[in-house]
C-alpha cells in the first residue's frame, strides 16, 4: 500500500485531519486487498458473530453515512439500523459483495470530502449528539478517523486468521 499519511505539503489543521482519515479509510480498504468472497462474510470471533471483513466495511460506510448526513447536515435517518437491530449494517453486508462495499464506500469518502472542503471546522452539526451539544466538524472528523483505526485493528486481525496476510 501507498502510504498517505506522509508529511502533508502544508500542515495546516483541515489538512492534517482529512489526511488521516483518508489514510484510515485507504488502510481500510488495504486490509480488503485480495480477500475472496468466501472469506469478506466469515466470521472469525465467537463473541462477535456479525464480526466480519464485508461486516466491518459497511459498518464504516454507515458511520460516515450518520455523522455527515444526519448529525451535522441534519437530514433524516435512512440507515439500515433499527432499535431492534442497531447493528443490521453488519448484518446485512453478508447480502453483497465485498467489492460492491468498498466501492461504495469509496464513492461515499470523495462525497464527504467534498462536503468537508464546503465547510469550516467551526461549523457545528444541525443536530445534537446528547445533552444538547452540537458538535463542529473537527469533532466529527477526529471521531471519525478514531472510529476507522479501531476497526482498521478488527480488519487486521480477521485478515492474518483468515489467511494470514499481515501488515498494510
Amino acid at each position: 500500500m501507498i502510504r498517505t499519511d506522509d508529511t502533508p505539503p502544508t500542515w495546516d489543521e483541515r489538512t492534517q485531519l482529512t489526511t488521516f482519515l483518508d489514510y484510515t479509510r485507504d488502510t481500510a480498504r488495504a486490509k480488503c486487498d485480495g480477500v475472496s468472497a468466501e472469506n469478506a462474510h466469515k466470521a472469525l470471533l465467537p463473541g462477535s458473530p456479525l464480526m466480519t471483513m464485508g461486516g466491518v466495511i459497511n459498518h464504516l460506510r454507515w458511520v460516515e453515512y450518520y455523522w455527515f448526513q444526519v448529525v451535522f447536515l441534519g437530514e433524516e435517518d435512512e440507515g439500515p439500523w433499527t432499535e431492534e437491530d442497531p447493528d443490521r449494517e453488519m448484518r446485512i453486508a453478508v447480502d453483497f459483495p465485498l467489492e460492491q462495499l468498498l466501492d461504495e464506500y469509496t464513492e461515499q469518502s470523495a462525497r464527504y470530502r467534498e462536503l468537508v472542503a464546503g465547510h469550516g471546522l467551526d461549523d457545528k452539526a444541525e443536530r445534537a449528539v446528547r445533552d444538547g451539544l452540537r458538535v463542529d466538524l473537527r469533532w466529527i472528523l477526529i471521531h471519525l478517523t478514531e472510529e476507522t483505526a479501531r476497526h482498521n485493528g478488527h480488519l487486521d486481525i480477521m485478515r492474518e486468521l483468515l489467511d494470514g496476510t499481515t501488515g498494510a
